[in-house]
This record gives structure tokens, C-alpha cells and sequence, in this order.
């Protein structure tokens, strides 16, 4: 009885955080290099982002991003880990790396004082919030990051609905795409895409099933080649995978990456060409990981539908 109540509190305390995530999730977060100014500045600029960084880790409406995961990609792309981010070099980030949330600023001297300006900006509606503390000299700046640090967490629940746009539920979603293809000639389609979740196995293709059973609810007919030996008038295919993120107690975030084209059977014409790349949080590492990809592949759904149905 003793064990049976043990797995009982153990089953409810994941549900109870489940339902939490659930009704306010955390929001995926970026902290960027700072920009530093003046000759005493030095690498300040760094160390208030790894001191950031270390102060919101434990921020329960935050999920941050790993510091070495965004300079490896921001690294390939050549982007700046600098405080001068515009709207556009947000949302571009916020693409490749997941994150819905940019945190960045600047560090600057003026009449004898130094002062810490922070950015809080959306890489998704491009709402920017800003807030400042000061210090007097160098050996301040860990005092400065603590005060601001609570600022910026006040931001994030204060701000969220500005922060974040407001998710579009599938049922939505599709409704509007019928609407918008109403009166079309809709071709038949294929779907063929591989994924991989790193490390292990993939049971079932999250994005590939996504896509199908959107395409059918939208009207389209969805051919199965290994059943079939008719030719879909469009052919949809691509490459997916999902991996690790990171973990905060009973919860773990997934990353994922669709990239997909679809080509016109009859003259092998080149339709569209696109990716997505997405985020995800649940209890199950296999879970989040899907879900990530099932949410890549419904915003490419927007995309792909008005390309490969005629008017």
C-alpha cells in the first residue's frame, strides 16, 4: 500500500506540473552578449550575460536557451552575440534558434556612474521593453545583475501576452486555410519525410502523419506510393529531426527542424522551398520532441498550402 501511494504522489505531482506548464508555460529565451562602452568597459558586456544568464536559470516563466548552443549556431551564421539586435536580426534568431525572447542591451558611463540598459525583445511581435539599474564602479556589477535580474523575470509575467503571439489552435488553423482555398482545384499529393529524434529512434514520423492528416481534412487526396502506383500531382517531401534542449525539474524542452520542398510531378517544377525550426516542453523527452516537430510542421502548413493548390 506504502509503494502504491508512493507512485500515486509521484503520478499526481507529474500531472500537477503538467497542467502548470499547460496554463503558463515558460517562454524560450535567448540572452545575448551585451554592448559595452568607454575604456574600463573590458568583456562587461559578457559577463553581465553569464550573470544574467546564471539569475534567470531558476526563473520558473523562463527557459533559457544554453550559451553554448546559441553561439555554435549564431556562430555558423555569422550573426553578432552583440547588444546592437534589430527587429529584423530578432526574428531571423529567433528562427534558428527557438528562442521567442531576446535579452540584450548595453553598458555605458555618464556623469561618473555606470549604468546597465537591458532590451527585452520579442523575436515574434517585435515588442521591446527596456529597464536600467546603475552601479558606481566595476566591483557593483554583480549587485547591478541581481537587482536587474528580478526586472527582467517582472517583464516576462507582467508583458507575456505582448511577449509571445497568441498560438493558433489546429482546429483554427485549418479552418482558415479551407476558407482560403475554397473554389480551388486541389491536386492530389504525396508526403515522404524522414526524421531522426537524436540518439534514439524514431517510432513514428510526427511531421510526415501532421502533414497528411491536414492535407485530408483540407480536402486534399493524400496518396500512399507503397500502396499505390498512381502519380500525385505534387510531391512533398523532406528531412526533420528533433534533440534535446534542456531539462527544469520533471520537464524537458525539445528543438526541432523541418525542412521540406514540394515539386509539381508533371514538369518536376519547384513549388516551394522552406524550413522551420520550433521548440516544445513536456515530462517525456520522445513527447516533447514530437510535439516540437508537430508544431514545426503545422507553420509550414501555412506556407505550403497556399503554393501547391491552384486558384
Amino acid at each position: 500500500m506504502k509503494i502504491t501511494a508512493f507512485l500515486t504522489l509521484i503520478v499526481t505531482a507529474g500531472l500537477g506540473l503538467a497542467s502548470a506548464y499547460a496554463e503558463n508555460p515558460p517562454v524560450t529565451a535567448a540572452i545575448m552578449n551585451f554592448q559595452a562602452t568607454g575604456d574600463r568597459a573590458n568583456n562587461q558586456g559578457t559577463d553581465v550575460a553569464l550573470l544574467l544568464n546564471a539569475r534567470l536559470s531558476a526563473a520558473a516563466n523562463i527557459s533559457l536557451i544554453e550559451r553554448q548552443e546559441l553561439e555554435k549556431v549564431l556562430g555558423e551564421q555569422e550573426l553578432s552575440l552583440s547588444g546592437t539586435v534589430t527587429a529584423d536580426t530578432a526574428a531571423k534568431i529567433g528562427s534558428l534558434t527557438g528562442a521567442k525572447v531576446l535579452i540584450t542591451g548595453k553598458i555605458f558611463e555618464t556623469g561618473g556612474k555606470h549604468f546597465i540598459a537591458v532590451k527585452v525583445m520579442s523575436t515574434e511581435t517585435s515588442r521591446v521593453f527596456g529597464e536600467v539599474v546603475s552601479y558606481n564602479d566595476a566591483a557593483g556589477l554583480d549587485k547591478a545583475v541581481a537587482e536587474l535580474a528580478p526586472k527582467i523575470e517582472a517583464i516576462f509575467t507582467n508583458q507575456n501576452a505582448a511577449l509571445v503571439a497568441t498560438a493558433e489552435a489546429p482546429g483554427a488553423q485549418l479552418a482558415r486555410l479551407k476558407q482560403q482555398i475554397q473554389g480551388r482545384k486541389l491536386p492530389t499529393v504525396s508526403v515522404n519525410v524522414t526524421e531522426q529524434h537524436l540518439s534514439r529512434p524514431v517510432i513514428d514520423p510526427a511531421v510526415e502523419t501532421e502533414l497528411k492528416l491536414s492535407l485530408q481534412q483540407l480536402g486534399f487526396e493524400v496518396l500512399d506510393p507503397k500502396l499505390t502506383n498512381k502519380i500525385p500531382d505534387v510531391a512533398i517531401s523532406g528531412e526533420a529531426f528533433s534533440e534535446f534542449a534542456g531539462r527544469r525539474a520533471n520537464l524537458v524542452s525539445c528543438r526541432s527542424r523541418v525542412e521540406m520542398k514540394a515539386s509539381r510531378s508533371a514538369d518536376g517544377k519547384l513549388l516551394i522551398v522552406d524550413r522551420q525550426t520550433d521548440v516544445a516542453v513536456d515530462l517525456s523527452e520522445n513527447v516533447a520532441g514530437k510535439s516540437a516537430l508537430e508544431n514545426a510542421a503545422r507553420k509550414l502548413l501555412d506556407r505550403l498550402v497556399p503554393k501547391i493548390s491552384q486558384p
